[in-house]
């Protein structure tokens, strides 16, 4: 892509389920942006797998979510999130960064690294295919 041209230019939305929709590629980055966490690991792992297939060789897929501390009861208002994804979807939770890095690592994806992003209660992990 030439410099300087608009993100707007460079996008595209594939409307269907993202279990379905052949997603094309390939692609500089993937969002999973408050996806993940509605799904089960060996669901999330597919999902991987499926944004590894379509990104180019020096392609990310980053990952917006509510993530845990090892502890999983901090921060408050993420556990309390998690709470509220065990209680209303039939798989759902909030995953730890070393649940995610496993999660990215079975994809064959060569490393993750975790963002933390204040003010807000939310986080990335940014995942590098090469």
């Amino acid at each position: 892509m030439p410099v300087g041209r608009d993100v707007a230019e460079r996008h595209s939305l594939l409307p269907g389920s993202a279990f379905e929709v052949e997603w094309g590629g390939p692609c500089d980055i993937v969002l999973l942006t408050n996806f993940l966490h509605h799904f089960d690991l060996p669901t999330c792992e597919r999902l991987a797998a499926k944004a590894y297939a379509v990104l180019a060789p020096s392609g990310r897929a980053i990952t917006l979510d509510f993530i845990p501390d090892s502890d999983r009861i901090s921060p408050l208002s993420t556990a309390t999130f998690a709470l509220a994804m065990l209680a209303t979807t039939p798989h759902g939770d909030a995953y730890t960064f070393a649940e995610y890095q496993e999660v990215f690592a079975r994809a064959e994806f060569l490393q993750s690294e975790f963002h933390p992003l204040p003010p807000t209660s939310q986080q990335a992990v940014v995942s590098y295919k090469g």
